[in-house]
């Protein structure tokens, strides 16, 4: 079910494109997490984010809560099952891995993170930088996305515009509500995004490489026992 006859998850005409923003998303993670290393405070730009959604009233705090809700424990589980299961009934145990396994290592790395960053807010106990909320959320958009490229034949353009494109509308989602709702400041957020965007990649193409090995380990043992 994982060989070539089954669709790349991370098509080869996205590769020119993800590729360097991988790279650029990783930049942007090391800075601030140099940055913001052992700091509690928000710097500019977060003050100004934070004034900007600050007061928000209790229909839009409902919405952040509810979103908020994606990204906990039973929320996030709930995705994740939703989405393995699309895969599997659309055929394509590429995509289901890679949500598995992809959105598991963009979270673990956000936590990762945030214990050698040491960034806080509103304690010493609530690491903050990256956002991982923000970062499950993106890499499940981002993981959705490569299905949809796939399943649709999207050339280059119109592939890489839906997969950024998701990944937008889904960090932007959350971050908005993480922010809206004091628990991240803007640039743990802007970490979180990054880190999704460095770590689904990555993993797609691991996918794609341990799945065709196998297939040729297969075929190999398959023409040894006919000779």
């Amino acid at each position: 079910m994982t060989g070539r006859s089954a669709p790349a998850v991370l098509p080869p005409s996205l590769r020119v494109w993800l590729g360097p923003v991988a790279a650029l998303a990783a930049l942007v993670v090391v800075v601030l997490g140099v940055l913001y290393a052992d700091d509690s405070k928000p710097g500019t730009v977060d003050a100004r984010i934070w004034a900007a959604v600050d007061g928000a009233g209790p229909s839009w705090r409902y919405i952040a809560l509810a979103t908020d809700f994606l990204g906990e424990p039973v929320g996030a589980a709930m995705l994740v099952v939703a989405a393995v299961t699309g895969c599997l009934l659309l055929r394509r145990p590429r995509a289901a891995v890679l949500v598995v396994v992809g959105v598991g290592m963009t979270v673990g790395t956000a936590k990762l993170l945030k214990s050698l960053v040491g960034r806080t807010i509103h304690g010493d106990d609530n690491l903050s930088y990256p956002s991982g909320h923000t970062a499950f959320l993106t890499a499940l958009a981002l993981a959705v996305a490569l299905l949809a490229t796939g399943r649709l034949g999207l050339g280059r353009t119109a592939g890489t515009s839906l997969v950024l494109g998701a990944a937008l509308v889904a960090g932007a989602t959350m971050g908005w509500a993480q922010v809206a709702l004091g628990a991240h400041y803007a640039t743990d957020v802007l970490g979180g995004w990054c880190t999704a965007l460095v770590v689904i990649p990555a993993t797609a193409w691991l996918v794609d490489r341990v799945a065709d090995r196998l297939v040729d380990r297969t075929a190999d043992s398959g023409r040894l026992e006919r000779r």
